[in-house]
């Protein structure tokens, strides 16, 4: 999990290097308004190597960690030698596609801020979950498993439901959009893993 613990890695030096110098984590937190007005257009990606704090930096780590290394291994079996390509392709493209969202509604609006990894994790979490649908997946306050198919369905709904609230100051909309962006991203890099998802469902 080559890929995983070096994303891990530079995360961490990132946030800590940001918790220490506002001046940096200013430069380089999502600002939409930026984006648009000042062409600060690497903000599309700086943003997810840094975090609010060290609660968020560590449940993303921690949940990186957990499904990293597997879609790792499941992209080398499907990729061969391109599994590394194909595993960056996946993270750093959930990156840019989770936030746009946020940039089309607030790019006018100087005050909107967004920080973390949250969006890309979410794509290695529906590739993980296309990749072992029957994995038992552990939330925080229920002590049993749940099926990762079951999980995708849960999440998906309720962070779709969330985005349309736009009660509190999760980004809700990079998750579900980060998530779609890793089940359309890992098939259509790879048909095939559809067809096993289903064999492992039992509906094929």
């Amino acid at each position: 999990m080559f890929a995983t613990i070096a994303i891990i890695g530079a995360t961490i030096l990132a946030s800590v290097f940001g918790f220490n110098n506002s001046e940096v984590f200013a430069r380089c937190k999502f600002n939409a308004y930026d984006v648009r007005h000042a062409n600060h257009w690497y903000r599309f990606f700086t943003y997810g190597f840094f975090h609010a704090g060290w609660g968020h930096l560590l449940i993303n780590m921690i949940v990186l960690y957990s499904f990293g290394g597997m879609v790792e291994k499941g992209f080398e079996y499907y990729f061969s030698t391109k599994y590394l390509l194909y595993y960056l392709l996946l993270y750093f493209g959930a990156l840019l596609i989770s936030i746009l969202p946020a940039y089309g509604k607030h790019r006018n609006d100087v005050f909107y801020n967004a920080v973390g990894a949250s969006g890309a994790i979410s794509a290695v979490v529906f590739a993980s979950i296309l990749l072992d649908p029957m994995q038992k997946v552990f939330l925080f306050f229920i002590p049993i498993g749940i099926p990762a198919f079951l999980f995708g369905i849960l999440y998906l709904a309720y962070e779709f439901y969330m985005s349309r609230r736009g009660k509190d100051n999760i980004g809700h909309d990079a998750h579900f959009w980060g998530a779609l962006f890793g089940i359309i991203f890992t098939l259509a890099a790879k048909p095939a893993i559809f067809t096993a998802f289903l064999v492992q469902l039992g509906l094929k």
